[in-house]
């Protein structure tokens, strides 16, 4: 995944996601059936831990100070850009251990934190850059995912919840996720969800089971098990 360039001129900006997850085992992970067992996390509500977009406890203070090295303005746009991935206020840092190097083309190694789960980047300064340019353009690729678990609770709610215009589902639950995990590559986490509808179990009722999903620029899904 490559996100959209990022420009720097006095002040850094620039946006990034990422996406993550891990494995853990369920009593039971079959399909849709009377005699599966709810899972433990009973999710009842949207979660009122996760944020949009822009309020002020998903921005890391205090920002740089106007004209300070790249290294500085890169690292906490990455933590920002963390912040903005998990959407749950959290405990961040970023370190690029050798520093950004600011050359045409140029790869620079970086890691950051949400929560304890690590998610190393890569950052390309633009080919077209010019030695002494005020202005600086890169690029951020993530090589792991973040799985944050109140934010699969909100989109299980979301997706299946009364509010999602579906009548056919009620009681969802989940596996007791992780507050944060880093994950690699695949899209199945190896953690599930559940839904109660009355089409289960040829139609006498019982639980579907979801397999919790993250796609290629760090959204969420469910697919269902058969």
């Amino acid at each position: 995944m490559r996100n959209p360039k990022i420009l720097i001129g006095l002040v850094a900006a620039g946006l990034l996601t990422a996406g993550c997850g891990s494995d853990s085992g369920s009593s039971d992970s079959s399909g849709g059936g009377a005699a599966q067992k709810a899972l433990p996390v009973a999710i009842d509500g949207p979660q009122k831990d996760v944020r949009k977009r822009g309020e002020d406890n998903l921005k890391v203070t205090p920002a740089p100070e106007q004209g300070a090295p790249l290294t500085e303005q890169v690292e906490h746009r990455l933590r920002e850009a963390i912040l903005l991935t998990a959407k749950v206020a959290g405990e961040t840092s970023a370190k690029c251990p050798d520093g950004v190097t600011q050359k045409a083309g140029a790869v620079s190694q970086c890691v950051v934190t949400y929560e304890g789960a690590e998610i190393p980047y890569e950052v390309k300064i633009s080919d077209r850059y010019r030695e002494g340019s005020t202005i600086t353009s890169y690029t951020t690729t993530p090589k792991k995912g973040l799985l944050v678990g109140k934010l699969v609770y909100n989109a299980l709610y979301e997706s299946y919840g009364p509010e999602s215009g579906r009548t056919d589902t009620s009681k969802l639950a989940c596996e007791e996720l992780p507050v944060a995990k880093a994950f690699d590559g695949k899209s199945d986490t190896g953690f599930k969800c559940q839904y109660w509808t009355k089409h289960a179990n040829d139609g006498k009722g019982g639980y579907d089971t979801l397999r919790v999903t993250i796609g290629a620029s760090g959204g969420i899904g469910f697919e269902a098990v058969r």
